[in-house]
């Protein structure tokens, strides 16, 4: 089989994938909410509600960015606009990353203030980074060059983690003169360094090509094309069916990822075997989630979301009986299979539906569907827990929304690029 090969600005935008990663798995996943929990339940916060806390969190960073998503986008198809709002939240985003460090021990509410703010900087250089996938390569390579990010950023993620894990692991047994907690702290400085680091190649080599010429009042015009945009919202019916799909299932994707070291810890599993089973996990989802690029251009992009979809209706299923670290480990490995291939499938379907020319107002919207999604995903998940007593039911009860998920997809025709 012949090897695809990549233009630089396709690798320069790839290679973004493994700047931000680092912070999905070392700040949204991992170090971040076991340390958390740590200075919590440390303050005399019990461990349901520290994890209710940290949700309700998520849900608030994720409204806060849903509700400026859409404009921002719509601002942003101006030319020469995009990568100015790209670069805005990716600084805001690596270098509160590197602020974590330095907030006093002790103090839970302010962590997770600056939290906010970081996961506001991260999904806000996303929305512009993914609506970038137009200019950067044709609609027949979307789904290859996506999933292709996708894997790139479970490898490079890989790497920061593992050395933020030594450093953890070997001041918790005294090798090194620091505490874990400082050790934790140095994670999150490593993790901004990393993605502005690595940022560097998607800025010097990727433009915006397809965009909207400016008007002399851009704020405006830019009310008046979304308010346009939802006039004429049967004409983009097939966009808007698709992201109503996506809301529903990439909620339950999304809280899986954003809980799921939290729920370990509820259920007694140890810091240590939680950040082996994620350094794990990170490994076997990269070449799944090439993988599912793959398949996807011998069965369709459909066909493969419809394997994500399953596969993560028996995770929340397993989930609600787990008890034991292997539990947890079987889990891990299942997420792993469809976690990057669900993701990276759903972003370069959604580019083939949308018009090239109004990407970010669109990526807007598909940032909006996300986020709301997101803060209904936590949320769930923190009043269960509560209601309960238990996170499991909170799990459990996600399994609804990938269910309503795959029957909206159903109605989603095929995109050009697989019917010719």
């Amino acid at each position: 089989m012949k090897k695809t090969k990549y233009t630089k600005t396709e690798k320069s935008w790839m290679f973004y994938d493994w700047a931000n990663s680092a912070y999905s798995i070392i700040i949204t996943t991992a170090v971040f909410p076991l340390f958390y929990k740590s200075v919590a339940t440390g303050a005399g916060v019990s461990e349901v509600n520290s994890t209710a806390y940290l949700g309700y969190t998520v849900a608030i960073a994720t409204f806060i960015l849903a509700m400026i998503g859409p404009i921002l986008g719509t601002i942003a198809d101006y030319r020469g606009l995009k990568k100015k709002f790209f670069f805005a939240f990716f600084l805001i985003g690596s270098l509160s990353t590197v602020s974590l460090a330095f907030v006093p021990d002790g103090s839970w509410l302010p962590l997770l203030i600056i939290y906010t703010i970081t996961a506001i900087g991260f999904h806000g250089a996303n929305i512009f980074y993914d609506a970038f996938l137009v200019d950067v390569t044709p609609e027949e390579k979307m789904d290859d060059v996506s999933s292709r990010g996708f894997g790139l950023g479970y490898i490079g993620s890989t790497i920061p983690f593992i050395i933020s894990i030594a450093i953890i692991l070997l001041a918790g047994k005294g090798v090194i003169p620091i505490s874990t907690a400082v050790a934790s702290k140095l994670a999150f400085v490593i993790t901004g360094i990393w993605w502005f680091a690595f940022t560097i190649p998607m800025l010097k080599n990727v433009v915006q090509i397809h965009a909207i010429e400016r008007e002399p009042r851009i704020l405006a015009g830019s009310f008046r094309r979304l308010g346009d945009t939802f006039k004429e919202i049967k004409k983009y019916r097939t966009v808007f069916i698709f992201l109503l799909a996506y809301f529903f299932y990439i909620d339950g994707v999304g809280t899986i990822i954003s809980m799921s070291t939290a729920y370990g810890s509820d259920l007694g599993i140890k810091p240590t075997d939680l950040l082996i089973v994620l350094f794990v996990t990170q490994v076997v989802a990269a070449p799944f989630a090439i993988l599912y690029g793959k398949l996807a251009q011998r069965f369709s992009v459909k066909s493969m979301l419809y394997v994500g979809i399953f596969v993560y209706i028996i995770v929340c299923i397993y989930a609600f009986f787990l008890s034991t670290t292997l539990d947890f480990w079987i889990l891990a490995m299942l997420v792993a299979t469809s976690q990057g291939g669900i993701q990276a499938l759903s972003r370069s379907y959604f580019a083939q539906l949308v018009p090239k020319e109004k990407s970010n107002e669109f990526f807007g919207f598909y940032n909006i569907f996300g986020k709301f999604a997101s803060v209904m995903g936590p949320l769930l998940l923190g009043v269960t827990a509560q209601l309960t007593g238990s996170s499991a039911y909170g799990v459990f009860s996600l399994i609804i929304l990938f269910i309503i998920g795959g029957i909206l997809l159903r109605m989603v025709p095929k995109p050009v690029s697989e019917t010719v």
